[in-house]
């Protein structure tokens, strides 16, 4: 969590950039913007920390007490002596060593810094390559940043076919872009408590948001509200193990566990990242996303469809976490019925909400748990044999946690919203978290947060931490046994009992019934029968009246 000097900081500098950079690419819509602004932030952060690690071995070979020093007494004069320093700063091998991409000279910022003015008509540039300088002919400064990223996807086989190199391509003043180069410039890698990585990470996941609404219903395609992933995450607590999502957007699951991790003091290398996206462009941000945070990742070989090329076919997930499209259609072409991942029935063709469901649920580790987020109907529906496999699930006793949100979470829907958690292991064990989880079986806990959060804004709903902390603390007692009671209106324990006498319905609405006490303080059976009384006393006066004045009508000649 960041304290107030840091968020304010983080803030200014948010409302600084998101400004500036707008005024800058006014002709851009935001599906372009976005490629052309948070690719510029990654170039930034892996130059950035490459800058960091140089210095670190500078500092390193003039120490006469470290191991990397170079002694100035063996060399014949000081020119030799820098020249050997200077040698050794390009020694790939120690930036490897920490993890720190290496970054060519032609991809270094202050290279793209110096010569974005000079190739606005064109030029050719001096570029060192293997230890040797030559010209290279630069067109324009879009030519520049796609030959900077090029350079970086050569030398980093790990982000081959990573980066978006289209800048070339752009149909914008070139000049522009050579300012938004110089505007990323300004910003600040060094706090006195904040990271380079933090600093830039949350410069790109604020972005990758405000991509979100100003791309409409199409950018919930690549990003989740925080609001939403910090819920899920802090519900089923991803400390070791390997997390997975098969609907990973641009990763945002991923970024909340790593930070979830760190808030906990954990090590993010207990953790095994995997994920598959369709999308080639999304899939690309994901990858940015965590090379930026320098989290170890496995997207599968490429872009792929989920159902017909699963990138993970063998993996078994201790976490699996996804938000999908809702209520998607045409999901099964080219999936064979008797697909291994219908174990609890097929999934109708007009609706994939329980094939992702299921599809998590095959990739999920004995005792691994799931979160899912899916449309109200999925909760309820009986189309198309979705009711058979939600009862075969109950019966199955896989289903542990429903938590139905409140409206207006999302920028891209405004279709209600669910959480299903499920796990395959609800006897007594200890979770990967350390908690002592009591046995739980036959039983499913339904928490109704329809009432949660606040309006952010006069469209968006958010929750607050206090929101997140109310739902996340009744999971976590429920499951422990300790400390748990139900509430009426917020939280209920149901057995498998109670579910079949509503039809294997999973509505919390229908387990948590309504809060004993309304906001006034009054009981609500109180109340009940207050406002039914007033309400009779109201329709009586108006059948008096109403006799009055038809007495009152036909004494000025009017007849009824």
């Amino acid at each position: 969590m960041t304290d107030q000097n840091e968020q304010e900081f983080l803030n200014n500098l948010e409302k600084k950039l998101w400004t500036s950079a707008n005024k800058l690419l006014p002709s851009l819509d935001a599906s372009q913007y976005k490629h052309v602004m948070l690719g510029l932030v990654f170039l930034k952060y892996v130059s950035d920390a490459f800058d960091i690690r140089r210095d670190e071995l500078k500092a390193q070979f003039t120490n006469p007490d470290n191991d990397y020093f170079v002694d100035p007494a063996d060399f014949d004069d000081d020119a030799d002596y820098q020249a050997d320093i200077a040698s050794e700063l390009e020694g790939r091998d120690y930036y490897l060593e920490t993890n720190t991409f290496w970054v060519p000279p032609v991809a270094r910022w202050q290279f793209l810094r110096d010569n974005n003015k000079v190739v606005i008509g064109s030029a050719e540039l001096p570029v060192q390559s293997k230890g040797e300088i030559k010209n290279i002919k630069i067109n324009s400064v879009g030519h520049l940043i796609d030959y900077a990223l090029d350079a970086i996807e050569i030398d980093n086989p790990k982000l081959k076919g990573v980066l978006n190199k289209r800048y070339t391509q752009l149909q914008i003043d070139q000049a522009k872009l050579g300012e938004l180069i110089d505007l990323i410039s300004t910003i600040p890698f060094k706090h006195e408590s904040l990271s380079s990585k933090d600093i830039l990470g949350h410069v790109y996941e604020y972005f990758l948001g405000q991509f979100a609404l100003a791309e409409g219903k199409k950018g919930g395609q690549f990003y989740t509200p925080k609001a939403i992933v910090s819920l899920i995450v802090q519900m089923l607590e991803p400390y070791k193990g390997r997390v997975y999502d098969p609907a990973m957007g641009s990763g945002g699951f991923f970024v909340q566990s790593e930070q979830f991790i760190t808030a906990h003091k954990g090590k993010i290398g207990d953790v095994s990242i995997y994920g598959q996206e369709y999308n080639h462009t999304t899939w690309q941000l994901a990858a940015m996303n965590m090379a930026i945070r320098g989290i170890d990742f496995n997207f599968g070989k490429e872009p792929a469809n989920t159902y017909t090329n699963d990138q993970h076919p063998d993996l078994r997930a201790d976490f699996v976490m996804a938000n999908p499209p809702f209520n998607m259609k045409e999901w099964d072409t080219g999936v064979d019925d008797n697909d291994p991942r219908w174990v609890y029935g097929k999934p109708p063709s007009g609706n994939a909400n329980f094939a992702w469901l299921q599809h998590m649920l095959y990739h999920l580790a004995p005792n691994g748990s799931l979160g899912l987020l899916l449309a109200n109907g999925s909760m309820s529906s009986n189309t198309s044999g979705e009711g058979d496999i939600r009862k075969a699930l109950i019966e199955n006793d896989l289903v542990e946690c429903m938590v139905a949100l409140p409206g207006q979470l999302f920028t891209n829907t405004q279709i209600p919203a669910c959480i299903w958690f499920l796990t395959k292991n609800k006897n007594a064990r200890t979770a990967a978290s350390g908690r002592q989880l009591i046995d739980r079986r036959n039983k499913v806990l339904f928490i109704d947060a329809r009432n949660l959060g606040y309006m952010k804004d006069r469209v968006l709903r958010d929750f607050t931490q206090d929101d997140l902390n109310k739902i996340g603390d009744v999971y976590h007692a429920w499951q422990m046994g300790k400390d748990y009671e139900d509430q009426k209106g917020f939280c209920s324990s149901a057995n498998l009992a109670d579910i079949q006498k509503h039809d294997f319905v999973l509505t919390p609405g229908r387990y948590v019934g309504a809060e004993d006490v309304a906001e006034d303080g009054e009981a609500f059976a109180d109340k009940m029968a207050r406002l039914t009384a007033q309400l009779k006393n109201q329709f009586e006066e108006s059948d008096r009246l109403e006799v009055e004045i038809k007495k009152n009508l036909a004494g000025l000649g009017y007849e009824f």
